[in-house]
């Protein structure tokens, strides 16, 4: 009865000791800090924001008997002499203002999500001395300014996004050292120049949207085995599309349209799904070899250059069921449109139309618009 009795009063103190652990200093500080920086009239009486009030009660109290404190995950165990707080996840409530530079003293955090409000100004580049933080969302504010070069200490990082904001400036050159990082969004903002070299475990890349300039090069992607989606739509990209793109092992995904790509090389693919070139320079004969993508299902290479005959092999693919997507409108291809086009089953939208097509009728959704006159063919082959 004497052991039981001194277990029961050993559990007793160590739970009190659990619940009375308190945040510490330097985190409490940084929250407070934090909240004060935000414009006080953009933190609605319902928000996350408006339920910190820190004077008399400690943000990782636990159990939490008297109020209420949203936005904030704490690490209470008891290898630690103070609680830490491991997570800052903000509602969407319209919060504005700049974001301090104190967040860095949160040396626990793993995760910081701060995404769909106004927060505006740069990045503060001392968010980068963060040792364990792996998820960083920012996206649909109003932050400007360039990206900080420091982003690329942030090597135990896997998601990044930073879409929807207003940066500008080139994506930093150290980006590959971001050894951890898997996904990676910076769509919809005004960053210019060429990607750098990429980090080897992307595989998620989206950064449609933007300025960026020049050729994809191979060096940057080569060591990309595991990235299954590429969407760099939106920008002013140029040059040929190298077949190697098409072979990186995991790809699935390719959505580059609304570029200025002029030149096309297609490679053997085992994994691709979806690929989307459209409003692009590409010119010269459709490639026959997106037919041997056994997985395409699709394809869309609208308002391009492309000319001569439409690809057997292209109805082939319709015919057998493949395909569930294909837009080839608004190029230049002439002649017949090949009979396996009009035999196929099941469910299939797209369009030839705006092309110098014969036998295509125009009560077929898929022929429309209307083709163009022989006279527009022959002027484009004057132009070559």
């Amino acid at each position: 009865m004497h052991t039981r009795a001194v277990k029961l009063v050993f559990l007793y103190l160590l739970v009190a000791s659990t619940a009375a652990k308190k945040t510490l200093d330097s985190d409490i500080r940084a929250l407070v800090a934090f909240k004060a920086a935000i414009d006080s009239a953009s933190i609605p009486s319902w928000s996350c924001l408006a339920s910190w009030d820190f004077s008399s009660v400690d943000p990782c109290d636990t159990p939490r008997r008297t109020h209420f404190i949203c936005g904030i995950t704490c690490d209470n165990s008891t290898t630690s002499s103070a609680a830490r707080v491991t997570a800052l996840a903000l509602d969407s409530a319209g919060y504005a203002g700049p974001i301090t530079p104190r967040l860095a003293d949160l040396t626990a955090l793993t995760l910081l999500d701060l995404s769909s409000n106004s927060f505006r100004g740069p990045i503060p580049p001392s968010l980068a001395s963060l040792p364990s933080l792996t998820t960083l969302a920012l996206s649909t504010n109003s932050l400007s300014g360039p990206l900080p070069p420091s982003l690329p200490n942030l090597t135990s990082l896997q998601s990044l996004d930073l879409s929807q904001n207003q940066f500008r400036g080139r994506i930093p050159i150290a980006l590959h050292l971001m050894s951890s990082l898997n996904h990676l969004d910076l769509s919809f903002n005004a960053l210019s120049g060429a990607l750098p070299d990429l980090p080897s475990n992307l595989v998620v890349l989206a950064v449609k949207g933007n300025l960026l300039t020049g050729a994809l090069f191979r060096r940057v992607f080569s060591s990309l085995e595991h990235l299954a989606v590429l969407e760099l739509s939106d920008n002013q990209l140029n040059g040929k599309l190298g077949g190697w793109l098409f072979a990186l092992p995991a790809l699935q995904q390719i959505n580059l349209s609304n570029n200025k790509l002029s030149a096309l090389e297609v490679w053997k693919s085992s994994t691709l799904v979806a690929v989307d070139l459209s409003y692009n320079r590409l010119q010269g004969l459709l490639p026959t070899n997106f037919s041997l993508l056994p997985l395409l299902a699709a394809l869309s290479l609208r308002h391009n250059q492309f000319w001569g005959p439409l690809p057997r092999e292209y109805g082939q693919m319709v015919a057998e069921g493949r395909v569930r997507r294909m837009y080839l409108d608004s190029n230049f291809l002439q002649g017949n449109v090949p009979p396996a086009f009009f035999k196929f089953s099941g469910t299939l939208t797209g369009s030839v139309g705006d092309n110098c097509l014969r036998n295509c009728p125009p009560t077929l959704s898929f022929c429309m618009p209307p083709q163009k006159s022989a006279a527009s063919y022959r002027q484009r082959l004057l132009a070559l």
